[in-house]
């Protein structure tokens, strides 16, 4: 798919969702790639802070006294000082893909010295199959110049859809805390040129800051938790939308690749804030992965909406002795698909039921 041709043929289907609590100057630097498409803005934090978008780009802006009046007493799903703030974006988006990226990403460059559009790629990914049932030694059978290898089965190269498209980044790479802490100066030179679909029954930690996916197929599982102020942990809102996603995939026979494109990702944030962020979620995946890998869904759940509540059931059984945090997480996985329903019936709201706190075309 040429740029022209990724530009030309969805631009209606795409929305760029952003979490910010700053200016958006880092735009300027995506104007190329990203003027054509429409961007929904979630702000964070204080909602009286005046956030600057620079001219000539399609977007709306939301901010907490948007998403307390859109939501009503619904609104507490939505996460406050965290970056899980931006699944309000894909509540409120009417468009088929959506493409998330964070505002200290900027257009990394490829070795050969050419900026990559890194939408481009997450929407080749997305418009191709994906291969989950059997690993393809030469990855993505789908790029061009490559193709299944001897001794792949014929009966499964047709493939299945792609649900997510999981981007990488250059420079500073996206560690834990105490990972942080051990390497502060180690940045990721290496850029490999490849695409692969993780297999059936394989978790993965998904990074919300390259991140696209199809909203049709797999929207309602893309809920970042409860994060951020108030809460006992922050800095997982992304792994536990990934984890739930890759096991709702995995259920309705949808697929997830990971590798191309890659972002700059241009500033490291402080370990020592990290860390107090991340420590009871480094203590809990030890048991929040045996559940996420045992996790099994009856047969009844064919759409993600039911998979999620199925889901959030099992989370509050089996979890919830973990800590009390996850009773409050289920309940607010169940208030997440009622908002969800709300805001998605079969009939699309007009207009002025859903209105932006800022626009601009």
């Amino acid at each position: 798919m040429s740029e022209t041709g990724a530009t030309t043929i969805l631009k209606e289907e795409v929305d760029i969702v952003i979490p910010t609590i700053r200016n958006l100057e880092f735009l300027e630097k995506w104007r190329a790639f990203f003027q054509p498409y429409h961007l929904i803005i979630v702000q964070d934090g204080d909602p009286s802070k005046v956030i600057k978008v620079p001219e000539g780009f399609d977007y709306e802006l939301y901010n907490r006294n948007d998403i307390n009046r859109i939501l009503g007493s619904k609104s507490h799903c939505i996460s406050f000082k965290d970056s899980a703030c931006r699944c309000f974006g894909f509540l409120l988006s009417k468009k088929k893909y959506i493409f998330t990226i964070d505002d200290d990403c900027f257009v990394a460059k490829d070795p050969s010295g050419k900026e990559i559009n890194a939408l481009e790629q997450h929407l080749k990914n997305l418009l191709t199959p994906s291969t989950p049932f059997f690993f393809n030694t030469l990855y993505d059978p789908f790029r061009e110049g490559t193709d299944f290898v001897r001794g792949y089965p014929f009966s499964l190269r047709e493939g299945v859809p792609t649900a997510a498209s999981h981007g990488l980044w250059l420079n500073i790479p996206d560690y834990d805390a105490p990972t942080q802490l051990v390497k502060p100066l180690e940045r990721n030179t290496r850029y490999v040129d490849a695409v692969m679909t993780i297999p059936k029954g394989t978790l993965f930690p998904m990074c919300g800051m390259n991140l696209a996916f199809n909203r049709e197929l797999i929207g309602p599982a893309m809920y970042f938790g409860l994060m951020g102020d108030g809460q006992p942990i922050g800095r997982y809102d992304d792994m536990w939308a990934g984890w739930c996603m890759k096991v709702i995939s995995d259920h309705l026979g949808f697929g997830v690749k990971t590798g191309l494109p890659y972002v700059w990702h241009s500033k490291a944030s402080n370990p020592f804030v990290n860390l107090k962020k991340e420590y009871k979620g480094i203590y809990w995946q030890e048991e929040l992965i045996p559940f996420f890998q045992s996790v099994s869904l009856p047969k009844e759940c064919t759409t993600a909406e039911k998979c999620y509540v199925e889901l959030s059931k099992q989370v509050k059984a089996k979890l919830g002795k973990v800590d009390e945090y996850f009773n409050k997480l289920a309940e607010n996985m169940v208030t997440w698909i009622e908002a969800w329903e709300e805001l998605n019936p079969s009939s699309v709201p007009s207009k002025s039921d859903v209105l932006p706190n800022g626009s601009a075309k």
